[in-house]
């Protein structure tokens, strides 16, 4: 029993795994106001991190958004048909896994705030070409516009390996956990956006009755949504461009005042006191110092992957006939999704005040736990065939919203934690490191869930 308690309490007497920072005896009192280094909260600086989440995300989701048209631009191939979605998943998942190894292991040299520039500037030029596609060329075959969808999205799938790992690196610097949860919560918000968007356009133009319209007329009535959807990614990323200048200029000066204190104790030249700041640390190392917070955010992301397969199989219990326009399967199924996107944004909110980071085995048990939410969706309403719990309250509130707030939490809390059990001089390592896992649970949460595609 002894064994097992141990598992729970924090490893105080681990040097190896120990926040590492001056606060460490009083871990569990309120976060102050000034950071590890005595860097300032700024909520302007919160918003434009937060900002820079929003961006990260928001390609995924227009590929997600956009599924409508892509399933009208393949319907004539009915093989294209049944596997691009996933094609466009396992492409975007493993490009963007490959992306990250390769940039973890590239740190002397790294230049986090150009990675952030790249990754805005490609998602700017794939998703301007996305948007002349829905009117240019509408005639060509499914195959060819499959080809031309899955290296746009690989191109964004190196576009996102890019920010990420620059943009949790960049984040860790400036040694507050605060502006990784502000990442955090961007993403969420990027989630709910967009289903809001498809919920709210419903309602507003019921989507009429395409069985007799030509597939021309029937693209047609789509490529404006398509358009819009698309057009929103450029801009949003001409935005996140804008708002990460003052950044970096905030950035500059936190690091100038830093190598101005080591040049004062020493005689060192700026160029070798930078170097000097900046430890270049294996994956290994990183990896035995956060293993537990790594692990768990591996597994809140890897069991995420199974709502995108539940969640369009679920249909209200109300019978479509009887049904309201919101219970019928064309706004029911997004506002599942909107449900879940909130309590992700509200999870990842609430870890600036419910905060567990100093206890990171928890963090990993709990990441475990949630695969307890996958059962409860055979409870629903599967397909039409009937629920065991005839409620969809039940499957809103009790399924989706708490998988979601889980997910946002946990993903929050640990990503917070990270920069409190390394060095100073390696949290911009371990912001890049924690990045990775997360694009590891994402790849192998997205592959184990074919596992559940027949369901």
């Amino acid at each position: 029993m002894d064994r097992v308690r141990s598992l729970f309490q924090a490893r105080k007497n681990n040097e190896e795994y120990q926040p590492l920072n001056e606060d460490s005896e009083s871990i569990e009192e309120p976060l102050e106001h000034s950071g590890q280094d005595g860097v300032p909260f700024s909520w302007i600086e919160y918003s434009l991190f937060a900002l820079l989440g929003v961006a990260m995300l928001w390609a995924w989701n227009m590929f997600l958004a956009a599924a409508p048209y892509f399933q009208l631009r393949f319907e004539d191939n009915d093989w294209i048909l049944d596997n691009f979605q996933s094609a466009i998943i396992s492409i975007s998942t493993l490009g963007n896994l490959g992306t990250m190894i390769i940039l973890t292991n590239v740190q002397s040299t790294a230049s986090y705030p150009f990675r952030i520039n790249l990754a805005l500037y490609i998602n700017v030029v794939i998703f301007a070409l996305l948007t002349a596609s829905t009117v240019l060329f509408p005639g060509v075959s499914p195959s060819a516009y499959l080809v031309f969808l899955l290296i746009m999205v690989g191109f964004t799938a190196c576009a996102s390996g890019l920010i990420q790992n620059g943009v949790f690196a960049f984040a860790s610097s400036f040694g507050r956990p605060e502006y990784m949860q502000a990442i955090m919560a961007g993403q969420g918000v990027a989630g709910v956006l967009p289903a809001l968007v498809q919920v709210t356009s419903i309602l507003i133009s019921p989507p009429s009755d395409t069985t007799t319209k030509a597939r021309g007329e029937a693209l047609s009535g789509n490529e404006k949504p398509a358009f819009i959807y698309f057009l929103t990614a450029v801009i949003i990323s001409i935005i996140a461009l804008v708002a990460f200048i003052p950044l970096v200029q905030r950035h500059n000066r936190i690091i100038e005042n830093r190598m101005m204190e080591q040049m004062a104790a020493s005689t060192t030249s700026i160029e070798s006191a930078e170097r000097s700041a900046r430890k270049v640390v294996s994956m290994l190392t990183l990896f035995k110092k956060l293993h537990w917070l790594a692990g768990g955010v591996f597994m809140c992301f890897a069991v995420a992957m199974f709502f995108p397969i539940f969640t369009p199989k679920i249909l209200s219990v109300t019978p479509p006939e009887e049904a309201s326009l919101l219970l019928k399967p064309a706004a029911f199924i997004p506002l599942g999704f909107l449900f879940w996107n909130l309590g992700d944004l509200g999870g990842r909110t609430s870890a600036l005040f419910l905060s567990l980071r100093e206890r990171p085995v928890l963090l990993f048990v709990a990441s475990i736990a949630r695969l307890l939410f996958l059962p409860l969706y055979t409870l629903c309403n599967l397909h039409g065939k009937g629920a065991i719990i005839n409620s969809d309250v039940f499957y809103l509130l009790v399924v989706q919203f708490p998988y979601g707030f889980t997910t946002g939490w946990l993903g929050s809390n640990c990503m917070m934690a990270a920069s409190d059990w390394v060095e100073e001089g390696e949290r911009e390592a371990s912001g890049g490191f924690m990045g990775l896992a997360i694009v590891a649970g994402l790849a192998f949460g997205s592959l184990l869930s074919f596992t559940a595609a027949g369901i």
